[in-house]
């Protein structure tokens, strides 16, 4: 039975892989799971300085799942190179680092240290604002999305996933910018924007008043975004949203989707990432499937 995906010419032994945020870098969740019977780890966002991130409380729970302020909270390059990249490497699955700036140029000084890093893919976190332009998220304008996949791609030297905001009118049109910028491949959905507020104190649950919304309440956005996103362009799509079972898995690479990302689940499940790819074996023993691509993109 095969379950081996390639993305962007890298190959995993399952589709399963970690969503970034939601796992750290590995070390905290090892001791619940062998990473090495995960297809991919995608670390924590990765910024050029240290960045403290968001005020408390940034974390609440709502119907459904979560909302989060964290403000991508992590030491910077330099501690992750000495300290993740490391650890990370002492186990047989690929390494996908995450990454996040406040403009271009931010980006392009951690893609630029990666380059001699014994890391697999980069995931480009296109949903942090754009301080040059006013605060608007790098993922809501597609001049922007294609300018920075573009710009990533000269200075990269793994293959480039950018990570869509779902934050948007109309998901191919991100899709396709990032495409004709020269992206390897696509990772969606990023959390979508919401509020929860503090009836008893009269005020917001989250210190920066939204969040990003995660959980399996946003499943269904985003099964049907990976769908038309999958339809739109030709590169591969990395699906994620509310994936908390093998079910939820096999949904998303039905509907066009090569791999998946396994996020707020984590939180509540941390055995969830190997579970569902257990599920998946089992899903495809069951049913005589033999080769994963079998179910990749079966419904049209």
């Amino acid at each position: 039975m095969n379950t081996k995906v390639t993305v962007a010419g890298v190959e995993l032994k399952n589709p399963v892989m970690t969503a970034s945020g939601t796992f750290g870098s590995g070390a905290e969740y090892s001791e619940f799971v062998d990473l090495s019977r995960l297809g991919a780890v995608v670390t924590k966002g990765v910024a050029n300085v240290p960045w403290p991130g968001n005020p408390t409380p940034r974390v609440a729970e709502v119907y459904g799942g979560m909302l989060n302020a964290i403000g991508l909270q992590n030491p910077g390059i330099d501690v992750f190179v000495k300290r993740d990249i490391p650890f990370l490497r002492q186990f047989d699955t690929k390494i996908i680092v995450n990454v996040c700036g406040k403009t271009t140029e931010d980006y392009l000084e951690v893609v630029e240290r990666l380059g001699d890093e014994p890391v697999d893919l980069l995931e480009i976190n296109i949903s942090c604002p754009n301080v040059k332009e006013g605060g608007i998220a790098f993922g809501q304008d597609p001049k922007a999305v294609e300018t920075i996949t573009r710009e990533v791609k000269r200075y990269a030297r793994q293959p480039v996933i950018m990570k869509l905001s779902p934050n948007v009118t109309d998901i191919t049109v991100m899709a396709k910018a990032a495409e004709a910028g020269g992206a390897d491949a696509l990772s969606l959905i990023n959390t979508l924007t919401g509020m929860k507020i503090d009836i008893n104190r009269r005020t917001f649950a989250l210190a920066n008043r939204t969040g990003g919304f995660s959980g399996p309440a946003v499943k269904p956005v985003a099964v049907r975004m990976v769908y038309q996103t999958a339809h739109a362009v030709r590169i591969p799509v990395i699906g994620m949203g509310g994936i908390s079972t093998a079910e939820d898995a096999i949904e998303f690479l039905m509907a066009g989707a090569t791999a998946v990302s396994v996020g707020t689940a984590n939180f509540f499940n941390p055995y969830a990432t190997v579970e569902i790819a257990d599920g998946i074996r089992q899903f495809m023993a069951e049913r005589g499937v033999e080769d994963i691509h079998e179910l990749i993109g079966c419904v049209e």
